[in-house]
């Protein structure tokens, strides 16, 4: 494996189903919302088939260090509500796998992650700061797991007053105000970030 190449394995354990998992991570657009920490940007260029197998989506993302990871993200497999693969492209090359299992009221989801950076700053200095660019990796999944449990508990909420005890999500960290308008990402507003999806452009697409 050269300096460049990469290959994390993240485990999470939360209360819920595979089902209910699955269809999270399966809707990219929901991520700038529950998953604030890492998706700053997420647009849609192609749904795929019926199964959303071929969908297409761009993303604009971060870790707890302040570069920003531009890339794309096939959809190459999926059987419901067990599996999902992606095919990565941009800032690195490489494949994902989601995997998603029952275990009594919890799932347990692992994410595979085979990348090769293309990024000059991961690709030239992968040498010396690769465990600096690992720990980010885990920073952001991490992050996830995190927003993913407050994420099932705000879904399971059964009054007015339960949802208002669930945390936000985390934020993204070293994103200022100055940053946030020249990247053309919402700004805070009375203290709180606009959690709706940013607007992708029609591509002409379906």
């Amino acid at each position: 494996m050269s300096s460049s190449q990469y290959r994390f394995v993240t485990r999470w354990r939360v209360e819920g189903t595979p089902e209910e998992v699955y269809r999270l991570v399966d809707d990219p657009a929901g991520f700038v919302r529950w998953w604030p920490a890492v998706w700053l940007r997420v647009e849609l260029l192609d749904p795929g088939d019926r199964e959303g197998v071929g969908k297409v989506v761009r993303y604009l993302s971060k870790g707890w260090l302040p570069y920003l990871l531009r890339w794309t993200a096939r959809t190459i497999e999926k059987e419901f509500p067990h599996r999902i693969v992606l095919r990565a492209s941009g800032d690195f090359e490489g494949e994902g796998r989601w995997s998603f299992k029952a275990d009594g009221s919890h799932a347990d989801i692992e994410y595979l992650w085979m990348i090769e950076a293309n990024k000059p700053l991961l690709r030239y200095l992968s040498f010396l700061l690769r465990p600096l660019f690992a720990a980010n990796h885990r920073w952001a999944m991490a992050r996830g797991e995190e927003s993913l449990r407050l994420e099932l508990a705000r879904r399971r909420a059964r009054s007015a007053g339960a949802l208002a005890r669930v945390a936000a999500p985390p934020q993204p960290t070293f994103l200022s105000q100055r940053r946030r308008r020249r990247l053309g990402l919402p700004v805070p507003n009375d203290g709180k970030v606009n959690a709706e999806p940013v607007a992708a452009p029609d591509h002409g697409g379906r």
